[in-house]
C-alpha cells in the first residue's frame, strides 16, 4: 500500500515551518508582513520542499562550513538524512572500541571498569578535547556510542552536568557525555531514538543511491555497535533496535499525512480521506511489529541486556518517534496537551523534532474536534485513535517480548 500523498494549503504549511523553525532556535519572523511568503524549510541541493523524498548531495563529514539546513520530517521521517557513520576515524576509534567492548559486559560493573580504565588512561580526556572538531554527523556517531556506554554502566537517567552524578558515574566520561550533548545540542539523547535511528547500516553497500527511508525499508540492516560479541547471534536487544529503525522508515508515510492534516478543517472533504489512510498506515505499522516478533523471541538475551532495556523504559525512553508523530495528529498519550507524559517522551528528541511535534499539536487541532461529535468523519477519527492504541500495544508487546527471561508466546493477531 503506498498511499499518495496530498498537501496543506501554502499558508497552513508556511506557518507550521516558521513556527517549527523558531522553536528550533532558527531566527523569528515575528513582524513579517503576512502577505510574504516564508521560504518553506530547505533540504540538501537538489531537493523539492514538502513531503517528497529528496536526493542527498549532502556535503562530506569534513565539511562543517555553514548551519545544517532544517529538518523536513516530510522527507524520512526522524531518520537521520544519511546513513549512520560506521566507523570513526583518528582518536575517535577508542570510542567506538570502548562502546562494543561495553555492550557485550557481562554485567554493569565490568562495563564500569572498562570507562575507568579508558579513564586511566587518558583516553577519555584526549576525546574530550576534541568534540568540537567532529562535523554534525560525527557527532551524532559519537552520540550514540557514548548512550552505549552510559546505559551499559547504568547512568542513563543521569544528568551528565549534575554535581550529584560525580558521586555515580566517572567524571572524566561524564565531562565527555556533557561536551557531545552540547555539540549537538541535546541534553538527553541516551534514549531509543539515537540507539536505534543512529546504531544501524546496510549488510552490504546498495548499488546505487536510494533515500534513506526505502534504503531502510528494503536492505537487510546490521548494528554498528552489536549488543551480542561478534559471530554470534544477534541478541533480542539488537533486533528490538533494528525493528524500531524498520518501523521509523515503514512509517515515513504517517510523517507526511500528519502534514497533510495539519490545519485542515474536520468538515473538509479531505479530512476523512486521509484519516482513512492513516489508518492504513497504522495497520500496516502493527503488521510490520508482528513479523519481527518472532526472530526477536527466539534471540538470546542475557541479564545485562534486559537490565539496559528496563531501565530505558523506566525512564520512558523507548518511544519510537513515529509513533509520537501519530499522537501528535490524534491526541492519544497526555493528560492535557503539551503537558504530562507527552513532554516526558518527547524530551528524548533533538529540538528540532520537538518543535515538529508542538506544531502538529497545534495545527492537528481543529481534526482532533471530531472527537466530540457525531457522524460517519468522527467515526473514521476514532477508527484512527483505535488503530494507535493497538499499534502501540503491540509495540509494548514487542518490548515486553525482548525483556523476557524466556521466549514468549506470540503476539496477538495484526488486525
Amino acid at each position: 500500500m503506498t498511499p499518495t500523498p496530498m498537501t496543506t494549503t501554502p499558508d497552513v504549511r508556511r506557518t507550521i515551518r516558521a513556527t517549527t523553525a523558531t522553536e528550533a532556535g532558527a531566527p523569528s519572523v515575528t513582524g513579517a508582513d503576512p502577505a510574504v511568503r516564508i521560504p518553506a524549510q530547505a533540504g540538501p541541493p537538489g531537493t523539492r520542499t514538502g513531503c517528497t523524498t529528496p536526493t542527498d548531495t549532502t556535503p562530506a563529514d569534513g565539511d562543517t562550513t555553514g548551519a545544517p539546513a532544517p529538518h523536513d520530517p516530510c522527507a524520512h521521517g526522524f531518520l537521520p538524512e544519511r546513513p549512520p557513520v560506521r566507523s570513526m576515524i583518528g582518536t575517535w576509534t577508542r570510542l567506538d572500541a570502548l562502546a562494543r567492548d561495553a555492550a557485550v559486559a557481562t554485567d554493569r560493573a565490568t562495563a564500569v571498569d572498562i570507562v575507568d580504565r579508558a579513564d586511566r588512561a587518558d583516553e577519555l580526556t584526549a576525546l574530550r578535547q576534541r568534540v568540537s572538531r567532529l562535523s554534525p554527523r560525527n557527532a551524532e556517531a559519537a552520540a550514540m556510542r557514548v548512550a552505549v556506554i552510559a546505559v551499559s554502566c547504568g547512568w542513563g537517567a543521569l544528568d551528565p552536568q549534575a554535581p550529584a552524578a560525580r558521586e555515580v558515574a566517572n567524571e572524566a566520561f561524564l565531562e565527555l557525555w556533557a561536551a557531545i550533548a552540547h555539540r549537538i545540542d541535546h541534553d538527553q539523547f541516551v534514549a531509543l531514538p539515537t540507539l536505534a535511528l543512529h546504531n544501524w547500516a546496510p549488510e552490504r553497500k546498495p548499488r546505487r543511491h536510494i533515500p534513506i527511508d526505502q534504503l531502510a525499508r528494503t536492505e537487510q540492516l546490521v548494528p554498528i555497535v552489536r549488543w551480542a560479541p561478534e559471530g554470534q547471534p544477534l541478541s533480542r536487544l539488537d533486533r528490538l533496535m533494528l525493528a524500531a529503525t524498520r518501523l521509523e522508515a515503514h512509517g515515513i508515510w504517517l510523517f507526511r499525512l500528519a502534514d497533510t492534516l495539519a490545519g485542515r478543517a474536520p468538515d473538509d472533504s479531505s479530512t476523512p480521506t486521509a484519516l482513512r489512510r492513516l489508518v492504513r498506515i497504522q495497520h500496516a505499522l502493527r503488521a510490520q511489529l508482528h513479523s519481527e516478533a518472532a526472530e526477536l523471541a527466539a534471540a538470546p538475551a542475557t541479564d545485562q541486556q534486559r537490565a539496559v532495556l528496563a531501565a530505558l523504559a523506566e525512564q520512558g525512553a523507548l518511544e519510537p518517534p513515529v509513533l509520537q508523530a501519530a499522537d501528535a495528529v490524534l491526541g492519544i498519550g497526555g493528560r492535557r496537551p503539551g503537558e504530562g507524559r507527552r513532554q516526558h517522551l518527547r524530551r528524548h528528541l533533538p529540538a528540532q523534532h520537538r518543535a515538529w511535534l508542538s506544531a502538529m499539536d497545534r495545527h492537528c487541532a481543529p481534526v482532533r474536534t471530531l472527537a466530540h461529535r457525531g457522524g460517519p468523519d468522527a467515526a473514521v477519527y476514532r477508527e484512527a485513535q483505535e488503530s494507535l492504541i493497538a499499534l502501540r500495544r503491540t509495540y509494548t508487546a514487542l518490548v515486553q517480548t525482548a525483556a523476557a527471561p524466556t521466549p514468549a508466546g506470540p503476539l496477538p493477531e495484526a488486525a
